[in-house]
């Protein structure tokens, strides 16, 4: 089969990135890449534009390296808590998954992508726990929640209770 040779203007999924230089079949180079202005065919001319577009994007990697690294520190900072419902004895009905973060995530004025938010399993205990935010290939950052109950434990209610009927029926 033909293959042409292309050079990438800009992102195509599943073949490469900007300024790279990419064999597809030729059908595909004449009926969607090059029409669509997303690739140009490589030749002698083209040399220089090449490495316009491997240095436009390596100045644009370094820039999403560094806002990553930022986002990093100030995430890195906030603490986030979630109160869940919990039965009597103190267990959690359902878990914590990485929905629930990204929503208090998004409260908190962070616009992460949800997949970039990995948990090992769901969180099904009361406490704190800690999963990983991945921002960038090479930034991620450890994060903390803390997972308290939204209803109070009512053994201790109780106790409480009755330790304050003991001190009025003593006095």
């Amino acid at each position: 089969m033909a293959t042409s040779e292309v050079l990438l203007i800009e992102p195509v999924e599943g073949l490469g990135g900007e300024g790279d230089q990419v064999k597809v079949k030729a059908g595909f180079a004449r009926n969607f890449l090059l029409p669509t202005k997303k690739a140009i065919p490589v030749n002698r001319s083209n040399r220089k534009q090449i490495e316009a577009l491997k240095a436009r994007r390596a100045e644009r990697e370094a820039k999403n390296l560094e806002d990553a690294k930022a986002q990093a520190a100030k995430l890195a900072e906030t603490q986030i808590g979630i109160a869940v419902k919990t039965g009597e004895a103190g267990r959690m009905f359902g878990a914590v998954t990485s929905i629930h973060i990204h929503e208090k995530l998004s409260e908190a004025g962070y616009e992460i992508d949800r997949k970039k938010i990995h948990l090992d399993q769901p969180i099904k205990e009361l406490g704190q726990h800690v999963f990983i935010v991945k921002i960038h290939p090479e930034v991620e950052v450890e994060m903390k929640i803390d997972v308290v109950s939204e209803n109070p434990i009512v053994e201790a209610d109780a106790e409480e209770a009755e330790a304050k009927e003991e001190e009025a029926s003593a006095e």
